[in-house]
Protein backbone atom coordinates (compact mmCIF):
# COMPACT_ATOMS: atom_id res chain seq x y z
CA UNK A 1 0.00 0.00 0.00
CA UNK A 2 2.61 2.66 0.69
CA UNK A 3 4.40 1.79 -2.26
CA UNK A 4 2.10 2.32 -4.03
CA UNK A 5 1.18 5.44 -2.45
CA UNK A 6 4.40 7.00 -2.59
CA UNK A 7 3.40 6.87 -6.46
CA UNK A 8 0.15 8.53 -6.19
CA UNK A 9 -2.38 6.08 -6.89
CA UNK A 10 -4.71 5.06 -4.61
CA UNK A 11 -6.43 1.49 -3.71
CA UNK A 12 -10.05 0.43 -4.51
CA UNK A 13 -10.10 -2.40 -2.68
CA UNK A 14 -12.45 -4.87 -4.39
CA UNK A 15 -14.83 -6.79 -1.78
CA UNK A 16 -16.58 -9.39 -4.33
CA UNK A 17 -14.40 -12.36 -3.51
CA UNK A 18 -15.21 -11.69 0.53
CA UNK A 19 -19.24 -11.77 -0.03
CA UNK A 20 -18.72 -8.11 1.39
CA UNK A 21 -17.00 -9.28 4.61
CA UNK A 22 -16.78 -6.61 7.16
CA UNK A 23 -14.22 -8.45 9.04
CA UNK A 24 -11.93 -8.27 6.08
CA UNK A 25 -13.25 -4.81 4.89
CA UNK A 26 -12.79 -3.40 8.11
CA UNK A 27 -8.58 -4.55 7.94
CA UNK A 28 -8.51 -3.22 4.72
CA UNK A 29 -9.61 0.37 5.73
CA UNK A 30 -7.13 0.06 9.00
CA UNK A 31 -4.11 -0.94 6.19
CA UNK A 32 -5.24 2.64 4.02
CA UNK A 33 -7.51 1.70 1.01
CA UNK A 34 -9.05 4.95 -0.20
CA UNK A 35 -12.52 3.46 -0.86
CA UNK A 36 -14.52 -0.24 -1.54
CA UNK A 37 -15.18 -1.87 -4.60
CA UNK A 38 -17.80 -4.87 -5.51
CA UNK A 39 -18.94 -5.95 -8.53
CA UNK A 40 -22.37 -7.28 -7.08
CA UNK A 41 -24.76 -4.29 -4.85
CA UNK A 42 -25.80 -6.88 -2.97
CA UNK A 43 -22.45 -7.07 -1.03
CA UNK A 44 -22.86 -3.63 -0.76
CA UNK A 45 -25.55 -3.10 0.41
CA UNK A 46 -24.12 -5.71 3.32
CA UNK A 47 -21.31 -3.59 3.93
CA UNK A 48 -23.71 -0.59 5.01
CA UNK A 49 -26.33 -3.10 6.42
CA UNK A 50 -22.89 -3.88 8.78
CA UNK A 51 -22.16 0.05 9.40
CA UNK A 52 -19.84 0.34 6.69
CA UNK A 53 -19.42 4.13 5.78
CA UNK A 54 -16.53 4.22 3.23
CA UNK A 55 -16.92 5.38 -0.31
CA UNK A 56 -18.63 2.42 -2.03
CA UNK A 57 -17.84 1.82 -6.12
CA UNK A 58 -20.15 -0.66 -8.09
CA UNK A 59 -17.27 -2.40 -10.50
CA UNK A 60 -19.55 -4.30 -12.66
CA UNK A 61 -21.80 -1.76 -15.49
CA UNK A 62 -25.33 -1.16 -13.33
CA UNK A 63 -27.91 -2.80 -14.11
CA UNK A 64 -30.52 -0.79 -15.59
CA UNK A 65 -33.25 -2.62 -13.39
CA UNK A 66 -31.24 -1.61 -10.19
CA UNK A 67 -30.90 2.09 -10.75
CA UNK A 68 -32.53 3.36 -7.75
CA UNK A 69 -30.75 0.40 -5.43
CA UNK A 70 -27.36 1.43 -6.63
CA UNK A 71 -27.86 5.22 -6.47
CA UNK A 72 -29.03 4.71 -3.17
CA UNK A 73 -26.06 2.53 -1.31
CA UNK A 74 -23.15 3.07 -3.98
CA UNK A 75 -21.36 6.51 -4.32
CA UNK A 76 -20.05 6.02 -7.78
CA UNK A 77 -20.20 3.47 -10.60
CA UNK A 78 -18.65 2.07 -13.54
CA UNK A 79 -20.35 3.10 -16.67
CA UNK A 80 -20.44 2.15 -20.25
CA UNK A 81 -23.76 2.20 -21.20
CA UNK A 82 -25.41 6.04 -21.62
CA UNK A 83 -28.71 4.66 -21.58
CA UNK A 84 -27.95 3.16 -18.44
CA UNK A 85 -26.30 6.25 -17.05
CA UNK A 86 -29.91 7.79 -18.21
CA UNK A 87 -31.71 5.84 -15.46
CA UNK A 88 -28.91 6.27 -12.83
CA UNK A 89 -30.01 9.93 -13.36
CA UNK A 90 -33.42 9.36 -13.04
CA UNK A 91 -33.04 7.47 -9.80
CA UNK A 92 -30.58 10.00 -8.58
CA UNK A 93 -33.27 12.95 -9.23
CA UNK A 94 -35.75 10.67 -7.60
CA UNK A 95 -33.96 10.29 -4.59
CA UNK A 96 -33.04 13.78 -4.42
CA UNK A 97 -29.19 12.30 -4.43
CA UNK A 98 -26.01 13.03 -6.89
CA UNK A 99 -24.14 9.62 -7.90
CA UNK A 100 -20.38 10.06 -9.36
CA UNK A 101 -20.33 8.13 -12.42
CA UNK A 102 -16.49 6.83 -13.83
CA UNK A 103 -16.67 6.22 -17.96
CA UNK A 104 -15.03 2.46 -18.77
CA UNK A 105 -12.59 2.78 -21.79
CA UNK A 106 -11.97 -0.60 -23.79
CA UNK A 107 -8.51 -0.92 -24.61
CA UNK A 108 -7.55 -4.28 -26.11
CA UNK A 109 -8.97 -6.65 -23.28
CA UNK A 110 -12.63 -6.66 -25.22
CA UNK A 111 -14.64 -6.77 -22.28
CA UNK A 112 -16.49 -3.52 -20.88
CA UNK A 113 -15.69 -0.54 -22.75
CA UNK A 114 -16.29 2.12 -24.48
CA UNK A 115 -14.14 2.44 -27.46
CA UNK A 116 -11.86 5.20 -27.37
CA UNK A 117 -13.31 7.17 -30.42
CA UNK A 118 -16.35 7.84 -29.06
CA UNK A 119 -15.23 8.66 -25.81
CA UNK A 120 -15.59 12.33 -25.88
CA UNK A 121 -18.91 12.37 -27.02
CA UNK A 122 -20.19 10.21 -24.38
CA UNK A 123 -18.36 12.14 -21.83
CA UNK A 124 -20.41 14.98 -23.20
CA UNK A 125 -23.73 13.44 -22.92
CA UNK A 126 -23.00 12.38 -19.18
CA UNK A 127 -21.90 15.59 -18.41
CA UNK A 128 -25.22 16.85 -19.73
CA UNK A 129 -27.20 14.96 -17.15
CA UNK A 130 -28.72 16.23 -13.55
CA UNK A 131 -27.71 14.45 -10.58
CA UNK A 132 -24.48 12.61 -12.07
CA UNK A 133 -21.05 13.55 -11.76
CA UNK A 134 -18.44 12.57 -14.13
CA UNK A 135 -15.23 11.21 -11.78
CA UNK A 136 -13.50 10.07 -14.54
CA UNK A 137 -12.12 7.44 -16.33
CA UNK A 138 -10.88 4.05 -16.45
CA UNK A 139 -10.09 0.45 -18.02
CA UNK A 140 -9.67 -3.21 -17.54
CA UNK A 141 -7.11 -5.69 -18.35
CA UNK A 142 -6.21 -8.85 -18.19
CA UNK A 143 -9.65 -10.42 -17.17
CA UNK A 144 -11.20 -12.07 -20.56
CA UNK A 145 -8.22 -11.63 -22.91
CA UNK A 146 -5.42 -11.83 -20.85
CA UNK A 147 -4.04 -8.22 -22.26
CA UNK A 148 -1.20 -7.01 -19.86
CA UNK A 149 -1.37 -3.67 -18.32
CA UNK A 150 1.98 -2.05 -19.87
CA UNK A 151 3.39 1.50 -20.46
CA UNK A 152 1.83 1.48 -23.89
CA UNK A 153 -2.08 1.35 -23.24
CA UNK A 154 -1.41 3.43 -19.96
CA UNK A 155 -0.09 5.95 -21.37
CA UNK A 156 -3.29 5.90 -23.91
CA UNK A 157 -5.90 6.10 -20.79
CA UNK A 158 -3.44 9.15 -19.40
CA UNK A 159 -3.36 10.99 -22.96
CA UNK A 160 -7.35 10.10 -23.41
CA UNK A 161 -7.72 12.36 -19.78
CA UNK A 162 -5.53 14.49 -20.63
CA UNK A 163 -8.15 15.14 -24.17
CA UNK A 164 -11.06 15.20 -22.12
CA UNK A 165 -9.36 17.85 -19.55
CA UNK A 166 -8.37 19.61 -23.20
CA UNK A 167 -12.14 19.37 -24.59
CA UNK A 168 -13.96 20.13 -21.27
CA UNK A 169 -12.16 21.78 -18.82
CA UNK A 170 -10.47 19.89 -15.81
CA UNK A 171 -12.94 17.38 -15.26
CA UNK A 172 -11.24 14.24 -15.04
CA UNK A 173 -10.74 13.90 -11.27
CA UNK A 174 -9.89 9.67 -11.43
CA UNK A 175 -8.23 7.66 -13.68
CA UNK A 176 -8.29 3.93 -12.72
CA UNK A 177 -5.63 2.36 -14.29
CA UNK A 178 -7.10 -1.09 -13.89
CA UNK A 179 -6.91 -4.20 -11.11
CA UNK A 180 -4.07 -6.45 -9.70
CA UNK A 181 -2.82 -6.88 -12.72
CA UNK A 182 -1.29 -3.87 -13.13
CA UNK A 183 0.77 -4.01 -10.39
CA UNK A 184 4.03 -5.11 -12.03
CA UNK A 185 3.73 -1.84 -14.01
CA UNK A 186 2.49 0.31 -11.11
CA UNK A 187 5.71 -0.73 -8.87
CA UNK A 188 8.28 -1.11 -11.60
CA UNK A 189 8.91 2.62 -11.50
CA UNK A 190 8.03 3.31 -15.02
CA UNK A 191 5.93 6.61 -15.93
CA UNK A 192 1.98 6.58 -14.70
CA UNK A 193 0.93 9.66 -16.49
CA UNK A 194 -2.63 10.41 -14.53
CA UNK A 195 -3.00 7.12 -13.29
CA UNK A 196 -4.23 7.46 -10.01
CA UNK A 197 -6.27 4.51 -8.44
CA UNK A 198 -5.91 0.72 -8.82
CA UNK A 199 -9.15 -2.01 -7.91
CA UNK A 200 -7.13 -4.62 -6.21
CA UNK A 201 -8.77 -7.91 -4.83
CA UNK A 202 -6.81 -10.88 -6.18
CA UNK A 203 -3.36 -9.18 -4.79
CA UNK A 204 -4.85 -7.93 -1.10
CA UNK A 205 -6.43 -11.51 -0.85
CA UNK A 206 -3.92 -14.14 -1.59
CA UNK A 207 -0.43 -12.10 -2.14
CA UNK A 208 0.05 -12.74 -5.47
CA UNK A 209 0.11 -11.25 -8.89
CA UNK A 210 -2.38 -12.55 -11.67
CA UNK A 211 -0.67 -12.07 -14.76
CA UNK A 212 2.15 -15.09 -13.90
CA UNK A 213 0.85 -15.74 -10.29
CA UNK A 214 3.45 -14.99 -9.13
CA UNK A 215 4.01 -13.95 -4.89
CA UNK A 216 4.02 -10.12 -3.94
CA UNK A 217 7.31 -9.27 -2.18
CA UNK A 218 5.87 -8.29 1.17
CA UNK A 219 2.45 -10.23 1.42
CA UNK A 220 1.09 -13.29 2.50
CA UNK A 221 0.06 -15.61 0.22
CA UNK A 222 -1.32 -18.13 2.99
CA UNK A 223 -3.80 -16.15 4.85
CA UNK A 224 -7.04 -18.23 3.29
CA UNK A 225 -7.31 -21.59 3.55
CA UNK A 226 -10.44 -24.30 2.04
CA UNK A 227 -10.70 -27.00 4.42
CA UNK A 228 -12.73 -29.96 4.01
CA UNK A 229 -13.45 -33.00 6.21
CA UNK A 230 -12.65 -37.08 5.00
CA UNK A 231 -15.97 -38.85 4.33
CA UNK A 232 -14.20 -41.83 2.97
CA UNK A 233 -10.58 -43.41 2.50
CA UNK A 234 -10.14 -46.62 0.93
CA UNK A 235 -7.67 -48.53 -1.23
CA UNK A 236 -8.83 -48.99 -4.52
CA UNK A 237 -7.69 -49.45 -7.95
CA UNK A 238 -6.46 -46.56 -9.91
CA UNK A 239 -8.26 -47.38 -13.20
CA UNK A 240 -12.17 -47.82 -13.21
CA UNK A 241 -13.24 -50.56 -15.10
CA UNK A 242 -16.17 -50.90 -17.55
CA UNK A 243 -16.87 -49.36 -20.72
CA UNK A 244 -15.65 -45.55 -20.66
CA UNK A 245 -17.78 -42.68 -21.52
CA UNK A 246 -18.17 -39.22 -20.85
CA UNK A 247 -18.31 -38.26 -16.62
CA UNK A 248 -21.04 -35.85 -15.32
CA UNK A 249 -19.31 -32.81 -16.10
CA UNK A 250 -18.22 -34.15 -19.96
CA UNK A 251 -15.23 -35.39 -19.02
CA UNK A 252 -13.34 -38.86 -20.01
CA UNK A 253 -11.24 -41.01 -17.58
CA UNK A 254 -7.68 -40.60 -18.89
CA UNK A 255 -5.65 -44.46 -19.15
CA UNK A 256 -3.03 -44.09 -16.20
CA UNK A 257 -3.25 -47.52 -14.18
CA UNK A 258 -1.02 -47.00 -11.37
CA UNK A 259 -2.03 -50.18 -9.63
CA UNK A 260 -3.81 -49.90 -6.52
CA UNK A 261 -3.91 -46.35 -4.31
CA UNK A 262 -5.21 -44.68 -1.14
CA UNK A 263 -8.33 -42.92 -2.33
CA UNK A 264 -9.81 -40.38 0.11
CA UNK A 265 -13.03 -38.46 -0.99
CA UNK A 266 -13.58 -34.65 0.24
CA UNK A 267 -16.86 -33.17 1.49
CA UNK A 268 -16.21 -30.46 -1.49
CA UNK A 269 -17.30 -30.52 -4.79
CA UNK A 270 -17.38 -28.08 -7.71
CA UNK A 271 -20.84 -26.79 -6.26
CA UNK A 272 -18.42 -25.33 -3.76
CA UNK A 273 -15.57 -24.32 -5.58
CA UNK A 274 -13.22 -24.58 -8.55
CA UNK A 275 -11.24 -27.92 -7.79
CA UNK A 276 -8.55 -26.82 -10.97
CA UNK A 277 -7.74 -24.02 -8.37
CA UNK A 278 -6.91 -26.37 -5.56
CA UNK A 279 -3.36 -26.45 -4.58
CA UNK A 280 -3.38 -29.66 -1.86
CA UNK A 281 -0.26 -30.53 0.79
CA UNK A 282 2.33 -32.32 0.05
CA UNK A 283 2.01 -35.99 -0.73
CA UNK A 284 -1.63 -35.32 -2.03
CA UNK A 285 -2.75 -35.40 -5.52
CA UNK A 286 -6.24 -34.12 -6.59
CA UNK A 287 -8.07 -36.82 -9.28
CA UNK A 288 -11.23 -35.25 -9.93
CA UNK A 289 -14.49 -34.10 -8.81
CA UNK A 290 -18.09 -34.63 -9.19
CA UNK A 291 -20.46 -31.63 -7.74
CA UNK A 292 -20.15 -33.05 -4.04
CA UNK A 293 -17.21 -35.35 -3.82
CA UNK A 294 -13.44 -34.14 -4.55
CA UNK A 295 -11.53 -37.46 -5.12
CA UNK A 296 -7.60 -37.40 -3.87
CA UNK A 297 -4.71 -39.97 -4.26
CA UNK A 298 -3.50 -39.51 -0.38
CA UNK A 299 -1.16 -42.82 -0.81
CA UNK A 300 2.48 -40.79 -0.18
CA UNK A 301 0.89 -38.31 2.18
CA UNK A 302 2.64 -38.25 5.64
CA UNK A 303 -0.43 -39.50 8.25
CA UNK A 304 -3.30 -42.12 6.98
CA UNK A 305 -6.27 -40.32 5.90
CA UNK A 306 -9.01 -41.14 7.63
CA UNK A 307 -12.74 -40.46 8.26
CA UNK A 308 -13.93 -37.14 9.81
CA UNK A 309 -10.20 -36.08 9.58
CA UNK A 310 -9.67 -32.62 7.80
CA UNK A 311 -7.17 -31.74 4.79
CA UNK A 312 -6.31 -27.78 3.67
CA UNK A 313 -6.09 -26.39 0.72
CA UNK A 314 -4.42 -23.08 -0.74
CA UNK A 315 -6.75 -21.36 -3.38
CA UNK A 316 -6.00 -19.57 -6.63
CA UNK A 317 -8.50 -16.25 -7.00
CA UNK A 318 -11.40 -18.76 -9.20
CA UNK A 319 -11.45 -21.14 -6.66
CA UNK A 320 -11.82 -18.58 -3.38
CA UNK A 321 -14.23 -16.53 -5.46
CA UNK A 322 -16.95 -19.79 -5.82
CA UNK A 323 -15.58 -20.77 -2.27
CA UNK A 324 -16.33 -17.23 -0.60
CA UNK A 325 -19.49 -17.11 -2.54
CA UNK A 326 -20.93 -20.77 -1.87
CA UNK A 327 -23.88 -21.15 0.85
CA UNK A 328 -22.56 -24.36 1.42
CA UNK A 329 -18.61 -23.11 2.72
CA UNK A 330 -18.48 -21.73 6.51
CA UNK A 331 -16.43 -18.43 6.95
CA UNK A 332 -14.41 -18.65 9.86
CA UNK A 333 -12.09 -15.71 10.58
CA UNK A 334 -9.05 -16.12 12.80
CA UNK A 335 -6.22 -14.23 14.25
CA UNK A 336 -2.97 -14.26 12.34
CA UNK A 337 0.14 -14.30 13.90
CA UNK A 338 2.37 -12.44 11.34
CA UNK A 339 5.83 -13.73 10.94
CA UNK A 340 8.25 -11.06 11.04
CA UNK A 341 9.55 -10.22 7.63
CA UNK A 342 13.04 -10.46 6.47
CA UNK A 343 15.32 -6.98 5.68
CA UNK A 344 14.51 -8.06 2.14
CA UNK A 345 11.11 -8.14 2.18
CA UNK A 346 10.36 -5.29 4.23
CA UNK A 347 12.16 -3.19 1.99
CA UNK A 348 9.61 -4.16 -1.06
CA UNK A 349 6.78 -3.98 1.28
CA UNK A 350 4.03 -3.45 -0.93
Amino acid sequence: MNRLRDRNIAVTAVTKATLGSPEIVSAWLKAGVSGLGDSRIENIEALREAGIAASTTLIRSPMLSQAEKIVTLADLSLNTEVDVIRGLSTAAQKLDRNHGVVLMVELGDLREGIMPDLLIETVREVLALPNITFKGIGTNLACRSGVSPDETNMATLSALADDIDATFGPVVEAVSGGNSANLAWALSGAEIGRINDLRLGEALLLGVEPLHREPIPGLHTDAITLVSEVIESKRKPSQPWGEIAQSAFGEVHPANDQGDIVQSILALGRQDTDPEGLTPPPGIKVLGASSDHLVVDSTHYDVPLTVGSELSFQLNYSALLRAMTSPFISRVMTPLTVMPLSESEESSRA
